[in-house]
């Protein structure tokens, strides 16, 4: 599976690339808003960081405007996907992009029919929601079982990018369910490094090589 980053901060994606485990990064108006300078800048920064594909989202609800905006993005990079609302007029802009070649991701996906639309509509990227099902009462990684089975079943070559991601076992069940791509929060990122029995058990190790008068 592979792991994108869920931010629009550079140091948080910088420090992540690092560990070169990360291949792409997301982002969307919300985490945009919450760093400073201007957008373009940012997106451009950010692809130059990455090897990988960058989702940048359209702020528009109509499909035109969503095409013109996607036109600009599209140009910040050859690393820029676009991330269209999973709307009618999203998907038709979907339809326009894929056929032009530009990679689409499409967010906001919150059942299994809003998934088989979109990859009908010949999207690169499905994101459900998974924290905001669970949010709701439901089980979001059931969303992503139920995609995975669709897409097999029909041989779709859109890619379920499991979105909403807010602690380390929504990596788990997903990787298990199938999902191509996991993308998470810097903080969720760090989290998977860590384990209480590995922490106790390099302390031994260390412990027991000082008690030696062995070298490497």
């Amino acid at each position: 599976m592979k792991l994108f980053i869920d931010s629009a901060n550079l140091d948080e994606i910088k420090s992540a690339v690092h560990s070169g485990l990360i291949d792409g990064v997301t982002t969307n108006p919300s985490l945009v808003a919450k760093e400073t300078g201007d957008f373009k800048k940012i997106l451009k920064e950010i692809c130059e960081m990455v090897e990988g594909p960058v989702s940048a989202e359209v702020t528009a609800l109509e499909t035109e405007e969503m095409l013109r905006q996607a036109e600009i993005l599209s140009g910040i990079s050859k690393h820029i996907v676009i991330k269209v609302p999973l709307t009618q007029a999203g998907l038709k802009a979907c339809r326009v992009l894929t056929d032009k070649k530009i990679p689409v991701n499409v967010t906001l996906c919150f059942s299994s029919n809003q998934a088989l639309l979109a990859a009908k509509a010949g999207a690169t990227y499905i994101s459900p929601f998974i924290g905001r099902l669970d949010d709701q009462g439901q089980v979001g990684m059931n969303l992503i079982e139920e995609i995975v089975e669709i897409y097999q079943n029909y041989g779709f070559s859109t890619q379920i990018l499991a979105a909403s991601i807010r602690h380390p076992e929504h990596v788990l069940r997903a990787a298990l369910a199938g999902a191509d791509v996991a993308t998470i929060p810097a903080k969720v990122f760090q989290s998977l490094f860590h384990h209480p029995m590995t922490d106790l058990g390099l302390e031994k190790f260390l412990k027991d090589w000082q008690n030696t008068n062995f070298k490497i």
